[in-house]
Parts: structure tokens; sequence; C-alpha cells
């Protein structure tokens, strides 16, 4: 098994990796680049730029790396992996042409209609006259989102025309999102729960992560702009239909079609659904780990996370699901790779974020953070070490993760343990997770 191991960024989701990969019984040594100060206490922080492909590789040379897992979006979308393949490296993340189903939403919608997978109906613009125009005869509510990769920030559910007059300018006009936003996707609205599906696949095989759900927008009740997410919790209880329907309409359809269009994958799909009265479909697929439902996915592992990764870097994952538990802890029939997952316990993340995210915030304010407990701990985001303390370095800046027996227990833990977070400029969602425990049909 891997002995060294390098995690590519600098966020929650890379604490929540680094925390899980240091539970492996191999033991083996980690490296994060950048990292955090959270990840600094279970693994060497390397300082270098992601997006540097030239720089990882000296890093990787100079540590022995022998696999590298790769966070963020950004260098998965730049062609990273790509790079560190090509120089004989273990990779886990896909190539530049499967990370485009992030990078560019409309050739992810072209994909999901050549595959038949149900999604909103849409259309694209490259231009404000033309999507002004679009909007004075659309249905609204309708959803209004930058192409590119935005990091949560760049889609906007519009209840009145005003509203999604104001974000196509923000995009083409303003364009607040960069290049990401130089062409938009405007789709109609659909009704329903959202479900985070986390697939593990090295092209071939792949297994389903437990069920989450993100609590996207910014305030209490779902008010509010979007965010990154400002909390999550798994499992979400599904009936074994709904289970089939997400398998065979959404999951086996995109990658057997990436097959088709001979495009390897080894790593994480992220489909982002909405479960409406007529079925799944899916709002988005991501390319790597979603953050922050990572960090209440993988405590519910079963298994060897190292050995996980590894085996799919490795083109080997459906060795490794053969070596799996027949899902004795339970889990939905019409669950791809259920006996991942240990179904009888739960767990709840709240982020904790600076006063003004998603909009402008101050960095720099003090942060005192209190110690990790056995069924509770801190996950660090935006959170910035010196000589003094630690400070605020980012939007959201901490995710309290609480397990538990049941949704209950695991919220109750994670709110216990963020109420004890210490910082002026500190705010966070109450409403976090609480949802029904009925199974969703």
């Amino acid at each position: 098994m891997a002995s060294r191991v390098l995690v590519i960024g600098g966020g929650g989701r890379e604490h929540a990796l680094v925390r899980q990969l240091a539970a492996s019984a191999s033991r083996p040594e980690i490296f994060a680049a950048p990292g955090n100060p959270g990840t600094a206490a279970l693994a060497r922080n390397l300082t270098l730029d992601p997006l540097n492909y030239v720089e990882v590789l000296a890093a990787c040379d100079a540590h022995r790396i022998d696999l590298v897992l790769i966070g963020p979006e950004e260098p998965l979308i730049a062609g990273l992996a790509d790079h560190l393949r090509r120089a004989g490296r273990l990779v886990f993340g896909p190539g530049q042409l499967g990370a485009r189903l992030e990078g560019d939403k409309e050739f992810a919608k072209e994909v999901m209609a050549t595959a038949g997978i149900p999604t909103p109906r849409y259309h694209a613009f490259s231009t404000i006259d033309a999507a002004l125009r679009h909007l004075d005869t659309a249905q609204l509510p309708c959803v209004v989102k930058a192409c590119g990769a935005a990091a949560g920030k760049g889609v906007a559910v519009c209840d009145h025309k005003t509203e999604a007059e104001a974000h196509v300018r923000l995009c083409l006009q303003e364009q607040a999102f960069g290049l990401a936003g130089g062409r938009i996707l405007i789709e109609e609205c659909l009704f329903g729960s959202e479900l985070s599906v986390l697939v593990v696949t090295d092209g071939q095989d792949y297994a389903l992560l437990a069920p989450s759900r993100d609590h996207k927008r910014v305030g209490e009740g779902g008010a509010g702009p979007n965010t990154g997410g400002m909390g999550a919790f798994a499992p979400v209880p599904l009936s074994g239909d709904l289970c089939y329907r997400i398998d065979t309409e959404i999951v086996a359809p995109l990658l057997a079609e990436l097959v088709r269009r001979d495009i390897p994958y080894r790593g994480v799909l992220y489909a982002g659904l909405m479960l409406t009265a007529d079925g799944p479909q899916v709002l988005e697929f991501n390319c790597r780990f979603g953050d922050p439902e990572t960090q209440v996915v993988l405590p519910l592992l079963q298994g060897d996370f190292l050995a996980l990764v590894e085996a799919t870097a490795d083109g080997r994952l459906a060795d490794y699901l053969q070596g799996l538990p027949d899902a004795e802890t339970g889990g939905p029939d019409g669950w791809t790779g259920r006996g991942m997952t240990d179904w009888q316990r739960s767990a709840v993340v709240v982020v904790g974020a600076a006063r003004g995210y998603p909009g402008p915030y101050r960095r720099g304010q003090p942060l005192h953070l209190p110690d990790d407990e056995a069924s509770a701990w801190i996950i660090h985001a935006g959170t910035a070490a010196h000589a003094e303390g630690l400070t605020t370095a980012g939007g959201r800046l901490v995710g309290a993760v609480g397990e538990g027996a049941s949704l209950a227990e695991a919220r109750q833990r994670a709110y216990s343990l963020l109420d004890r977070v210490r910082c002026d400029d500190l705010f966070y969602r109450p409403d976090i997770a609480m949802a029904s425990g009925r199974t969703i049909e």
C-alpha cells in the first residue's frame, strides 16, 4: 500500500481527506499542498501552487510520493492529473477531459442529453442582449448559472425577472466570476429535495458512498444567496426504488457515455440531484469530492480509505469492493456499494463562516477553537496560523462535525462543539440537518 501520500488543496474538504487517510491502519506519511492549520496536525504542509504542475511534480520527486489525491476542481480542470500520470504518478482524480463535466456545464448538458440522463431544460448565452431577450419570455422562477466552475457561487435561483437580470449582468457584464461566467445557462427551476451522491469509480467499476444533503443557501430556512455550502448531513434515507433509479437512470448511463467517448475517469464523480415528483434529475456534475459533503460521508465509511483511493487510482476498484462485507450494517436495496457505508450511524457538519460571506468579509480576526472530542471534531477551512494564534482567512472558516447513532445525536454534538468556537466575526445557520427521518420515495 502507498506509504507517502500527497493531498492537493487547502480547504475543509482537504482537511477531512487528510484526517481519513491518517486513520489508515498502514499509517502513511501524508503531505498536503498547500494544506491549512488543520492538516498541519496530521500531515506535512508544502508551500506550492496546486495550479503549477511543475511545482507539484518537483514536490512529488523530492518527497518520493507514491499516490496523489487531488481535492479541488481548479487543478483538475487545468489538467494536473494528466501531467502527473504522464510522469508515472498514481493519481486519484480525473484528467482534464473528465473534469470538463464540472468546468463546462454546457458540455455536461450535452453529455447528459446523449446519455438520456434527466436534467432541467436550458438555454445557453454568451451575450447580455440575447440573455435578457430570453428572460422576456422565460418561465419564472428560473435558474441562472455560470457555465464554468465558480466555487458554488455562480448559481442564482431567481423568483423574479429583476433577480435573473441582475445575475446575468453579474456574470456577463461585471465578470464577477471571470472566465467561468463568460457563458451562462438559463434553466428551468425544479422543485423537490436536493441530494448529493458521491460515486467512486476507476472508469470501469464504481460504488456509491453514503447519500448526503448539502444546505447551499446562506440563511436559515434556505434564504439568501447560494454559497459553497453551509452544512450537510448523511446518510439521507432513500427507498430502494429511488436508489435503483439513481443508479440506472443517472450514474450508470453517465459512466457508460464517458467510456463511449473514450474519456478515462479515475476518482470521484459528484452528482448533484433534485428529487422531483417525476423522479431524480441532475442539477450538476462535479469532478471531485463535495465540500462540505465529504466531512459527513467519510466518517461513515467502512474499510480503509487509503486502500480505496489507491485501488481506484490503480484501476483495481473491483478487487477492493470484493473484499468488503456484504452490507452487514443495512442500507437501501439498489445502492451500489452499500457495504462501504455504516448505515447505523449519522454525521452532521455545520459550517461557521465569516460575517458577510458569500459577499465581502474581513480576514485576520482572532479565532479560538475547542478541543476535538471522540464524536465531534473541528475541520479547518479558512483559517491561518500565526505566532499569536489562529485567525480567519476565508469565507467558510470551520466546520463542526458531529457523529452519532442518530441524526439528532450527531446534530446535537456538532452544534455543541461549534457553540464553543470563539470568534467575533463568525456566524452559522441554526437549522442544518433539521430533516425528518422518513424514507424519501
